[in-house]
């Protein structure tokens, strides 16, 4: 076992922004992907502004995140008939910097990481199930993750296993296996259509997101000729329908003119759904001997703040900072510095996606729409700033000074 050698157990974005980080930390890195071919399903997303911080300190220059991308706003809310809540206003430059947005197809985010750890030299390996791991210890007895493929069953040593397969990770499962994912109550529709769907909407592209009595709904443009829409209701968990496509668009049929003419131009090849869990009560530390958990195997929170990407581009790069040369030998305390910085500022943006979503998305009808669609609207574009600030204004850490 070398000590320098990283074993990243997932290949989504959690996972390659984490081997970016530490292959130009100088670790000798490889992928363990559960897929047959590394790839990404999904949709879109928008990255904010810590995103884009955190993809730059993984050596991704901000040209070539708006090549891949589309920067753009979010725009605020709206009632289920286009009706403004709360509106953020685009010519304040506070207000600006802090609501500019990237909007991304899923894949082409995805591709944009799997180049850089291709440059860094990472090793992928797909069709690799992880079956157990054991954590090892710092200064001591190396990790030794297990996996399944074709081929038969594998057994490797580490210097250090980054648990960055999702929300209901096998990492984490080996080692916290009292956490585990919980339903949200929400299920969601998404899907990607030409740009023109816009066409006649009175949309232009910018996010903005309607909410109405257990429900949102979503739509923004994610690069020069494709448009992402969600739908997510209440519903209970694994609910079947026979027919995706009618049962979204009966159920937006009363909401604004440009929803229902999205959901209406949708095709079914173009329509998934998924329901939605988070990790309300995560681990109680995301590091453990030489095993640190990242993006949503750490942090899985509710969609509602836009922050899921984001934090996990965050945590390769500060994982790759804390973790890098001067600290061979020292992997304890920089595990340690980790999870000191990363699980209280995951943790509050978590708590703060769980009010959004009970002001917003879960809120039940009748007067209390209107009384929260009122209480909205007296907000400053002031408090606006102060409220997002904390999410989107975020630098790497400095690497730790050797002890």
């Amino acid at each position: 076992m070398r000590e320098r050698t990283a074993v990243v157990v997932g290949g989504g974005l959690a996972g390659l922004a984490s081997a970016v980080g530490l292959a130009r930390s100088g670790w000798h890195t490889r992928i363990l992907e559960r897929r047959p071919a590394t790839g990404e399903v999904g949709a879109g997303l928008a990255l904010p502004r810590n995103g884009v911080a955190a993809l730059n300190t993984l050596g991704i220059e901000e040209e070539v995140v708006d090549q891949a991308g589309l920067r753009t706003l979010a725009t605020g809310f709206v009632d289920t008939l286009g009706r403004r809540i709360l509106t953020l206003p685009d010519t304040d430059p506070r207000v600006r910097r802090a609501t500019t947005i990237w909007g991304f197809h899923r894949q082409a985010l995805h591709a944009l990481l799997h180049r850089a750890a291709l440059r860094e030299g990472v090793e992928l390996v797909d069709g690799a199930r992880v079956t157990h791991v054991s954590a090892g210890r710092p200064g001591g007895e190396p990790a030794v993750v297990r996996w399944q493929r074709d081929d038969g069953e594998h057994e490797t040593e580490a210097g250090l296993v980054v648990g960055a397969d999702g929300m209901w990770s096998a990492v984490r499962g080996s080692l916290h296996p009292g956490v585990s994912p919980r339903y949200s109550g929400s299920t969601s529709w998404r899907a990607l259509l030409p740009v023109s769907a816009l066409e006649g909407t009175g949309l232009d592209g910018r996010l903005v997101e309607y909410w109405g009595p257990g429900a949102e709904f979503g739509v923004m443009r994610v690069s020069a000729d494709q448009v992402y829409w969600y739908g997510y209701v209440r519903q209970p968990e694994r609910t079947v329908f026979d027919d995706e496509l009618a049962t979204a668009r009966a159920y937006f049929a009363d909401w604004a003119p440009e929803v229902v003419a999205l959901i209406s131009a949708t095709t079914p090849d173009q329509l998934m759904r998924h329901d939605v869990h988070h990790l309300p009560d995560g681990p109680e530390r995301y590091d453990r001997g030489r095993v640190v958990l990242v993006g949503d195997a750490a942090h899985g929170a509710l969609p509602t703040m836009g922050q899921g990407a984001a934090t996990a581009m965050e945590d390769g790069a500060t994982l790759g900072r804390l973790a890098g040369p001067a600290h061979e030998g020292d992997l304890g305390r920089a595990l340690a510095e980790f999870d000191a910085l990363r699980r209280p500022r995951c943790q509050a943006i978590a708590k703060q996606a769980r009010l959004i979503a009970r002001v917003g998305a879960d809120l039940g009808g009748g007067w209390r729409q209107g009384l929260r669609n009122a209480a909205f609207r007296l907000i400053p574009a002031s408090r606006l700033v102060v409220m997002a600030r904390g999410a989107v204004e975020w630098t790497p850490p400095e690497p730790l000074a050797p002890a």
